[in-house]
């Protein structure tokens, strides 16, 4: 693939910085700001500025490490994945594709102060020229803003120091006349006027000795915009009348005008249309390479990556955004929809904050020249002060944005994904840390101590399988210090009386006492036996756990039907009801198992049932298996994250552990994989129905199977167990 000559030394990556920022920023919004803040502008833009630190160290850190075309798309698809990096390598895109259009429809105006013109038409072919210049290449591009941004700062500066002599302190009256709401509402509109700071690192693949020239560009370029952001303010509000700039088309302009007179006016309008050329300009230069990266990942169609063997430009790149800058310029209000793409721009910002703490959290080959300081709490505080300035853009605005970013998503489940199976490091940083808290959970659960045991017999089910509940009730029980309850239960019809069946004993019923007597003496464990006759079985169960304070109850599963599904059944109630875990057996004999297979779903395995799997392993002197779906499609990181989790897992248990991959759909294993007992954690029935899901897939054949239900106040929030659906 051809490469992007690195040809832009430091004065270039200050002008292309500096001409991204200094174009509406101080000749168009400047105006709006007034009417929503008064005199309190002056420190709204100081306070945007220094919002936007963060996000400027993030991002000199991220482009050091990555000095590729494409900026804030490569950073966020990198470290959050291809998703959140089709969203922001496409709503950036627009949102830079925006502001040069608004640049140039902007500075019209002030050529209209002189002649008399169309707006339109200049603004067009203004776009055209811009466009021609980038085809030709980065270098004169570089060239080009030098040239402007010295121009229209020797301009700025001189009125600066023209208009100073004539500020009027009582200009600056009532400053915080409009209060705090106030000074938020105008520091989230003027925020988009530092937005380009960062452009540069969407050429970074283009710049000399990137890891001195891209921190060094975008911090000096801050700093020194967002003082001269404060001085041109602050001169601006105190050399004319109250209202007078507020709404202004040329607000600089009307400044200039009242202090410097006609020879004033015409050096403004020279700097403010060499500004806003100069934004539009960076704007082509650095939307363009959003394309051409999203191309060379393969989240956009491959002619956007192909570099001009003339001119070394992304040409089909370029041109395709000087055709979207060219449309909106024709036919879009484009002072709305800058607007709109700002607050996108915002949520970027926060993004470019999170991904830094991604790729260092992350076990990616990370490895930048320059790091930001005070990490995490820099970019925790870029984080949240950018979604504060979201809520003060408007509805409007988080609506636009909201449709840029649901636009993405459609683009990346139609096209993107397809395509890409690859995940961000932020997705495995937040998988292991997932992972190592349920560890973390299994090995404090080991530490608990007795564990008492409810065998609740609801039917017939024959000496045998009655004799295994109570053997695999006994693993449990005599491994925890616990103790046994076993209950025959007996549901009668509604309007039979209680009192009669009670005192009456059967046969059976001493049957079963005899039983569990039986059993006792052969397990060595203490049986407490009962009988209890009720109208509604699944309440005495409950009942019942509770006057015992039983840690589980353990009773033969029924498979779910449909109807189940639907409005849930007796278990379904018992499982949510129950003060304890629950434990259902689908029951096929319990003789010493040897191999007890632990089956989970590919998501953490739950401690209750990892707890069950091996006090039932180390009761019978056998060996736990670890197996979990086999499926398609995992990157090599996601692999080698499951291995080190289970590596850990392993080493906190007290047992030989060993684990392989099954098909999802349960296929049969070979015969000296078969187990014995089979222990899986059952689905939280508010996932079943999320996510139309029953249980983790389990292999064939003639394994009892144990599911084990954590009591309700020790489950996991739906929150985590989502989570743990989505990394996993």
């Amino acid at each position: 693939m051809k490469e992007l000559e690195r040809d832009l030394g430091l004065a270039s990556v200050l002008a292309i910085s500096v001409g991204a920022m200094i174009g509406s920023g101080i000749f168009i919004l400047p105006a709006l700001a007034l009417k929503i803040a008064g005199p309190a502008v002056i420190v709204a833009y100081l306070l945007a500025g220094l919002l936007v630190v963060p996000a400027a160290l993030s991002k000199s850190e991220m482009a050091t490490a990555m000095p590729e075309a494409g900026g804030t798309y490569i950073y966020i698809e990198r470290g959050m994945g291809p998703l959140l990096g089709t969203i922001a390598g496409v709503g950036t895109w627009f949102s830079l594709s925006f502001k040069g259009a608004l640049a140039l429809v902007g500075g019209v105006p002030y050529l209209l102060l002189v002649f008399d013109l169309p707006l339109k038409p200049v603004a067009l072919g203004l776009a055209t020229v811009l466009i021609l210049v980038n085809l030709l290449g980065a270098k004169q591009t570089g060239r080009l803003q030098v040239a402007i941004v010295a121009v229209m700062l020797a301009a700025l500066g001189w009125f600066a120091a023209g208009s100073a002599p004539g500020v009027q302190s009582g200009n600056y009256a009532n400053f915080f006349a409009d209060g705090l709401g106030g000074l938020l509402a105008a520091t989230g509109l003027v925020f988009v006027s530092y937005a380009g700071v960062t452009k540069v690192a969407s050429v970074a693949e283009e710049v000399e000795d990137p890891g001195r020239n891209i921190p060094l560009g975008i911090l000096g370029s801050l700093a020194f915009t967002t003082l001269l952001y404060v001085a041109v303010v602050a001169v601006m509000v105190g050399i004319t009348d109250p209202g007078a700039v507020a709404g202004s088309l040329t607000p600089v302009a009307v400044a200039a005008e009242a202090t410097l007179g006609q020879v004033g006016v015409v050096v403004v309008i020279v700097a403010a249309v060499l500004a806003l050329i100069s934004t539009a300009n960076a704007g082509v230069l650095s939307s363009s390479r959003y394309p051409f990266a999203m191309s060379r990942d393969r989240l956009a169609p491959p002619s956007l990556s192909a570099v001009s063997d003339r001119f070394g430009t992304p040409a089909a790149s370029i041109t395709l955004t000087g055709a979207v800058m060219l449309v909106l310029i024709a036919f879009v209000p484009i002072l709305e929809i800058a607007k709109l793409a700002s607050a996108f721009q915002i949520m970027v910002f926060a993004l470019i904050n999170v991904a830094v703490v991604a790729f260092r959290e992350g076990n990616a080959d990370y490895d930048p020249e320059f790091t930001s300081p005070l990490y995490p709490w820099m970019q925790v505080f870029g984080a949240v002060t950018g979604v504060l300035l979201l809520t003060q853009m408007g509805t409007i605005a988080l609506a636009g944005a909201g449709l840029i970013t649901l636009g993405s998503v459609v683009w990346y489940l139609g096209y993107v994904r397809p395509r890409v199976s690859r995940e961000g490091v932020a997705r495995d940083a937040i998988r292991r840390r997932v992972g190592q808290n349920a560890i973390a959970d299994v090995q404090s659960d080991a530490l608990e101590g007795a564990h008492d045991v409810l065998v609740a017999v609801t039917k017939d089910i024959g000496p045998d399988r009655e004799r295994s509940l109570f053997e695999i009730a006994a693993d449990i029980a005599s491994q925890h210090d616990g103790r046994i309850i076993g209950v025959r239960f007996e549901e009668i019809p509604d309007q039979a009386p209680l009192t009669d069946e009670v005192t009456v004993q059967s046969e059976a019923d001493r049957s079963f006492e005899r039983r569990t007597a039986e059993y006792a003496e052969q397990l060595g464990v203490t049986i407490d036996s009962e009988e209890i006759v009720s109208h509604d079985t699944k309440h005495a169960i409950v009942n019942v756990a509770e006057e015992h304070g039983v840690d589980a109850i353990l009773t033969e599963h029924e498979p779910l039907r449909l109807r189940s599904r639907l409005i849930g059944d007796p278990v379904d109630w018992v499982v949510r009801h129950a003060p304890c875990d629950v434990h259902l057996v689908d029951n096929l004999g319990y003789d010493s198992p040897e191999h007890v297979v632990l089956a989970g779903d590919g998501t953490p395995y739950e401690s209750r049932a990892v707890t069950v799997a091996e006090t039932l392993a180390a009761a019978n002197d056998g060996s736990l298996s670890l197996w979990y779906p086999a499926t398609t499609g995992r990157t090599d990181r996601h692999e080698a994250t499951i291995a080190d989790l289970e590596r850990e897992l392993t080493d906190a248990l007290s047992v030989s552990v060993r684990s392989r991959a099954v098909r999802p759909d349960g296929g049969r294993v070979s015969s000296g994989d078969t187990p014995d007992v089979v222990v899986r954690s059952g689905t939280d029935h508010r996932l079943r129905h999320a996510l139309l899901d029953d249980r983790p897939p389990t292999p064939q054949g003639s394994a009892t199977t144990v599911t084990v239900y954590p009591e309700v106040a020790r489950r996991a929030p739906l929150a985590r167990r989502l989570l743990e659906r989505f990394v996993f």
